[in-house]
Order: C-alpha cells, then sequence, then structure tokens
C-alpha cells in the first residue's frame, strides 16, 4: 500500500491538468495521489492569486516563467533560480516536457543523422516580446532562408501541428529564451535536442550547468550576434565539425542533471512531508516581520 498524499493546485497557466501534470504522474510513483479542493499540500503558480484563499496545511509556489519565488507568501518553491536555502528546490521547466533519460545518447552514427536534416534552420514562437531572437532571425535569414513555424514571422503558410517532427527536419534550431535571466532554462534548448537538431542558444548564462556546452551554440560563448552567426555558417558548411557537436552528449557526461533526477525532486517532497508545520509558520511570521516594520518606519 502507498501512503496516501492530498493535493490540489491553483493558479497555473491555461490548458493546465489538475489529475495529469508532472507532478501527479512523479508523485503516484511513490504515493497514492488524490486532488481535492482542501488539500493537504496546495501547488501553485504565477497566474492569479487564488492560492492566498487556501487553508492547505502546506503551500508549496511553482513557476515555469521568470519570476521569482516569495517565501512570505510559500512554505517551499521550485523554481529556475539556484537558491542554497532548504525550503527551495531548482527544478528547471524542460523537465516537464520529456522523461530525463530521453535526452540520454546511446550508439549512432552523427553523419547519418545530418544525412535526414533536409532543412538549415528554424525558428518557432509566438511571443514577439524578445526582440533579440528576432534581430537574430533576421541576421541568420541573410545567409539562409530559415523556416518560421509559429506564429511569429510565420513564412511557411501557416504554424506547425507537431513541433517536434518539424523540428527534425532541420540541422540547427533557434533555441532562445523569452528573457535572460541566471537559472532561467526552459524546454526552448531540450526540444531541439529531442529532435537532434542543433540548438543556438540564448537566455540563461549559467546554461552549462544544465547541459554540455559543447553540444549545442551558446550566445554567452560567442558575446554578439554577429559572431553567433559566423559559427553557424561555419557549422553549415563543415559537416565534419557539424558531426563532432552532435557526438557530445547532451547532458555532462551523458548523465541526467541532479536538478531533473526524480529520485531527487521526490526526496524534496518526502523533507516537506516529513517537516514541522508550525515551525514554517512561525518562519513565515519572522521573515514578514522585519518587511513590516520597515515599511511603518
Amino acid at each position: 500500500m502507498k501512503p496516501v498524499i492530498s493535493i490540489g493546485f491553483s493558479d497555473f497557466w491555461g490548458g493546465f491538468t489538475p489529475h495529469d501534470n508532472y507532478f501527479t504522474r512523479l508523485l503516484a510513483t511513490r504515493y497514492d495521489v488524490e486532488i481535492a479542493d482542501q488539500p493537504e499540500l496546495l501547488i501553485y503558480s504565477c497566474f492569479g492569486n487564488e492560492h492566498r484563499r487556501s487553508k492547505a496545511r502546506v503551500r508549496i509556489f511553482f513557476t515555469g516563467e521568470n519570476v521569482r519565488p516569495n517565501f512570505r507568501q510559500c512554505d517551499y518553491a521550485f523554481s529556475f533560480d539556484h537558491i542554497d536555502r532548504p525550503e527551495h528546490y531548482r527544478l528547471p521547466l524542460y523537465a516537464w516536457y520529456s522523461p530525463p533519460d530521453w535526452l540520454m545518447k546511446g550508439a549512432f552514427d552523427p553523419a547519418q543523422i545530418l544525412a535526414q536534416k533536409s532543412g538549415f534552420c528554424n525558428f518557432v514562437y509566438s511571443n514577439p516580446r524578445c526582440k533579440l531572437r528576432i534581430k537574430f532571425f533576421e541576421k541568420l535569414s541573410k545567409y539562409k532562408r530559415v523556416d518560421s513555424g509559429g506564429r511569429l514571422m510565420n513564412n511557411i503558410g501557416g504554424p506547425v501541428a507537431d513541433k517536434l517532427a518539424f523540428l527534425r527536419r532541420y540541422k540547427f534550431t533557434i533555441a532562445f529564451e523569452n528573457d535572460s535571466y541566471p537559472g532561467y532554462t526552459t524546454e526552448k534548448i531540450a526540444e531541439p535536442m529531442l529532435a537532434w537538431s542543433l540548438p543556438i542558444y540564448w537566455g540563461n548564462p549559467l546554461v552549462h550547468l544544465d547541459f554540455n556546452p559543447r553540444s549545442f551554440l551558446n550566445y554567452f560563448d560567442y558575446g554578439s550576434l554577429d559572431d553567433l552567426v559566423d559559427r553557424v555558417v561555419e557549422l553549415d558548411r563543415d559537416d565534419e565539425l557539424y558531426c563532432q557537436y552532435l557526438r557530445e552528449p547532451w547532458h555532462h557526461g551523458n548523465v541526467v542533471n541532479a536538478y531533473v533526477r526524480e529520485e531527487n525532486v521526490l526526496a524534496q517532497f518526502e523533507r516537506i512531508l516529513a517537516a514541522d508545520p508550525s515551525g514554517r509558520r512561525r518562519r513565515r511570521l519572522a521573515w514578514q516581520w522585519p518587511i513590516k516594520r520597515s515599511k511603518a518606519a
């Protein structure tokens, strides 16, 4: 018999499914998960304020956006940030997009993978907020056509229905985040890896802690968009150099990084369930007190 765990969800993005998501699937491997309106654990995100009405014993913040956890409102947090405190666990969003071992590389022939690529580079976005990736798209398009398969700057007749299938056709994928912030790594880099398309990355300046920097092109290694374009052109014209990147494992040493290792995430939940909730409430009040006092002053 598995121990029962009562959880609820609040303030997640549109289309989120409380009964079937990363957390419920992971917790179900060790617990009998019950989704409840008045749960023991409330997991909430950053798309609303319904969590403030909850009477859950423990409130856990999770974000897939570039926002910081507020420990005056939550007992624990899962976020992108590199925060050294027991109430926080770093869980990048790319963990939600595939089982961690899907990015492990077995025996393969990089030349054979390259031979299957029919396109040069792709760009699949809908959000126009990041001007830098639009600028890079325009610069790289002066060398060769870059196929845009999203709603933003679409040039293939409409948005693609199957993003991964689309990415598999291309040697390169423009994998720019919405924002740049230390630790903020999303599915933008993991999806082309799943499709064996070389990511051209910008976003997290600490992305080398998530993935092997020899396995993708990182803007922070070049310092300018023009230099990054020149490197893409060099790889496009040199098949052996391109294959050198493909030979490299996505993860360091071809071992899943500690952040997304499922046993580590489960261990954090075990610590949460074992902790004394009254102690958490005392700590929350202690964190609030100096802030309230300084405002009054």
